[in-house]
């Protein structure tokens, strides 16, 4: 299909694109496109203005500020793959963006816009989600910095004001002692995950000593499994564990589609929840 009429416009600062957003309420920012460009395409957005952000080089890169990683809203998913910092101090990014989509995507898809899109099947509001991050917008009046908990509200929909730009995510640096794993399911390697979980496991003494739990496309924004992560507090690998996953789908609403109805996801959830917490912890 064809785009409903919009115009175009691409700042040369980052104050600009704020006050170009800040000027027209129905502006939308482009990234890499990969999101926006098929809504566009379907008429299912009809912005009046896009506001390419692509060029401005302050909103890409990846830089290790001590406690915490930070990556420019920018940068694509296989420069943070590839990234050494990234890999060093926040490795669940970095298995989590290895399975969006495919390479072409991964190519031109950039970190800041699958959070800013927001879907629900999206891989990575999961892990930033479960990293406790902290998403970083500007706009014409200032700074702002918004949990992760509070920063997906709803299907497509984030806290994001009119005139804010997301400008990066602060990943924290959980430190020795943690072990990773992003288990997916989907039909496809291009298919969004039908239910994915991200798992950050510190054992200790052959138990669990703490864990980080969210779950992607379990509702209409990811979801944290605090239930689980209570659970196994303490459990071992064997029985205590297998329980603990059964909490998995625990306030969740899944969604009913061509792919699966809710009831399934459910069963998905408590699966790879449990695959996803023994790779993290080392099993064998």
């Amino acid at each position: 299909m064809i785009p409903a009429q919009f115009d175009y416009l691409r700042p040369g600062s980052l104050g600009e694109a704020c006050q170009a957003l800040a000027a027209d309420e129905d502006a939308k920012v482009l990234a890499g496109g990969q999101s926006l460009l098929p809504l566009l395409r379907l008429r299912l957005a009809y912005p009046s203005t896009l506001v390419d952000v692509g060029r401005l080089p302050e909103l890409s890169g990846v830089h290790d500020r001590g406690d915490h990683v930070f990556i420019g809203a920018m940068t694509t998913h296989d420069e943070v793959l590839h990234s050494g910092v990234v890999n060093a101090g926040c490795p669940l990014v970095a298995l989590a963006a290895a399975t969006v989509a495919d390479p072409a995507v991964r190519h031109r898809g950039t970190f800041g816009g699958s959070l800013a899109h927001a879907d629900p099947a999206g891989d990575l509001p999961a892990v930033v989600l479960a990293l406790d991050g902290v998403l970083v917008a500007r706009s014409a009046e200032g700074e702002r910095e918004i949990p992760a908990a509070d920063f997906f509200v709803d299907y497509l929909e984030t806290s994001l004001r009119p005139g804010e730009v997301l400008v990066g995510v602060k990943i924290p640096k959980l430190g020795p002692g943690w072990g990773y794993h992003y288990e997916k399911f989907h039909r496809t390697a291009q298919a969004w995950a039908i239910v994915g979980v991200a798992a950050a496991v510190k054992r200790s003494d052959g138990a669990i000593q703490e864990a980080r739990i969210a779950l992607t496309n379990m509702g209409p924004a990811p979801v944290r499994a605090r239930a689980v992560e209570t659970a196994l507090q303490g459990a071992e690998l064997g029985d205590q564990l297998r329980q603990a996953c059964e909490e998995a789908a625990a306030d969740t609403s899944p969604p009913s589609d061509l792919h699966a109805q809710p009831d399934y996801r459910r069963h998905l959830a408590k699966v790879l929840t449990h695959r996803a917490i023994r790779t993290a912890a080392g099993a064998p």
